[in-house]
């Protein structure tokens, strides 16, 4: 890219990572949180390596992705870049192997069958894979994630996995508009990760919040918050 086009993807990228960071710090405030336990994660997916190249420019160092091919492609672009890739999408069996050799987080496990493939399959040079539980908080058919009920029995068997290491939970509550019903959701996945710290387990992470509601998140203790739309722009379906 030319120097004058550079700048063209660099200066509203630098002006929206400053208004998302300004968010968590306002969030932090009113929670009487330091601002450096919360992570920003900048989901890119559908967004290209020029758009993350550029928000890496700005200052962004970690990336969610949630399709391998399109991840990996991105990541052979920006392989000059030293950059934190996290997989945040469903994870198919037949794609487990990518996953553990590409990434050093996944956030999305919910099945030991899956847990078990990234652990067996995990580069021995590599260090331990970094993974948080997804927990299908609010009950939607169409989101992936183990039930509450069975969330204990999965993080006890993966945390003797050799090749990872369980970090926390993550979930995606059903969107809306209610800063109250928001932080209920978030609410209840911090009631589970608790009970998972008392149960035994050295957990530090809970990956929960995204544009439309990192606030709630951070407010019910977020430790990552994924966000995308408010970072790169409006995306051709859904929400990120």
């Amino acid at each position: 890219m030319s120097n004058g086009r550079d700048m063209r993807e660099l200066e509203p990228a630098v002006a929206r990572l400053q208004a998302v960071r300004a968010r968590i710090v306002r969030a932090c405030c009113e929670a009487g949180r330091d601002p450096g336990t919360v992570q920003l994660l900048a989901v890119s997916k559908t967004f290209g390596a020029a758009a993350v190249r550029a928000l890496a420019a700005a200052g962004q160092g970690a990336f969610g992705e949630n399709y391998v091919q399109e991840a990996l492609e991105k990541q052979a672009a920006l392989d000059d870049l030293p950059l934190v890739w996290h997989f945040i999408g469903p994870i198919q069996s037949n794609k487990t192997r990518p996953i553990t050799e590409n990434f050093a987080w996944v956030h999305s496990v919910d099945r030991l069958k899956v847990a078990e493939r990234l652990s067996a399959q995990r580069p021995r040079g590599l260090p331990p894979l970094e993974v948080c539980l997804e927990v299908k908080i609010s009950g939607e058919a169409s989101k992936g994630g183990v039930s509450p009920a069975e969330l204990p029995a999965l993080a006890d068997t993966v945390a003797g996995l050799p090749a990872l290491r369980l970090r926390g939970l993550m979930a995606i509550p059903a969107p809306t508009p209610d800063p109250t019903a928001q932080r209920a959701a978030f609410r209840r996945v911090r009631e589970l990760f608790d009970t998972l710290k008392a149960r035994g387990h050295d957990l530090d992470t809970l990956s929960m919040g995204m544009s439309a509601d990192l606030e709630a998140a951070i407010l019910e203790g977020a430790t990552i918050v994924r966000v995308g739309t408010a970072l790169f722009g409006e995306r051709n379906y859904g929400n990120e």
